[in-house]
């Protein structure tokens, strides 16, 4: 084999593995994060983005934006001025001081790139079958669950809107992980005892409905 054809596989299995790595790293941080492992870096997250929600609900997200990055500006040029004084001052030649920053390659490796699109429009083909298939009431069934759920949510929208539902959200992605794993047990028997309800009337209302389609017999 070539060697430049040999190196490019080496190297580009290399970036697969790293962009692998680096998924299972973020999957575990998240989980960290919801499940306060570390209370600093778990109250911190919580609070920007519990900040950033409420600021969206009091302004557009125009002005948000604008403001996060006037912000950042404001930051990033104060130091930059603050440091040419003080080099000036002290006549060192320290350079620029986000030297290390510019210098640091920011660009996304193309395979993890082409991973990331491919694992995307996985999930998309799903959605789409899994819409097409309620939708034109392959499952009876499924497709009148699917419209009870819709029904409440013209409830939830009547009462909240998009950014309240999204604060409602954050909130509990965060206080019920840890309270579920303090009372774990007890939370299982309650959901194995309304999952056997649920599944029950399931099966009494499909032998009622005609044209429902039994999963059992597909099965």
């Amino acid at each position: 084999m070539d060697p430049t054809t040999q190196s490019a596989q080496i190297s580009s299995s290399q970036g697969l593995a790293d962009g692998q790595n680096s998924a299972k790293e973020s999957k575990l941080s998240v989980k960290d994060l919801i499940y306060w492992r570390d209370p600093k870096k778990s109250g911190l997250v919580f609070g920007l983005s519990l900040l950033l929600l409420l600021s969206l609900a009091a302004f557009s997200f125009i002005s948000v934006a604008s403001y996060l990055l006037l912000a950042l500006l404001c930051v990033t040029i104060t130091f930059r001025i603050y440091k040419c004084v003080v080099q000036a001052v002290q006549k060192s030649s320290d350079g620029h001081p986000f030297k290390t920053l510019i210098d640091k390659d920011v660009s996304i490796p193309p395979e993890t790139f082409r991973k990331h699109v491919d694992s995307s429009l996985t999930h998309i083909n799903r959605a789409l079958k899994q819409m097409s298939r309620l939708f034109l009431v392959e499952d009876l069934v499924d497709s009148l669950k699917l419209a009870v759920v819709m029904w409440l949510f013209t409830y939830v929208g009547a009462v909240f809107n998009g950014i309240t539902i999204l604060i409602l959200a954050d909130i509990l992605l965060f206080a019920v992980p840890p309270v579920y794993e303090k009372n774990k047990s007890q939370i299982d028997q309650y959901i194995d005892v309304i999952r056997t309800q649920v599944n029950t009337t399931m099966a009494k209302l499909q032998e009622k409905l005609p044209g429902a389609v039994k999963r059992s017999k597909t099965e």
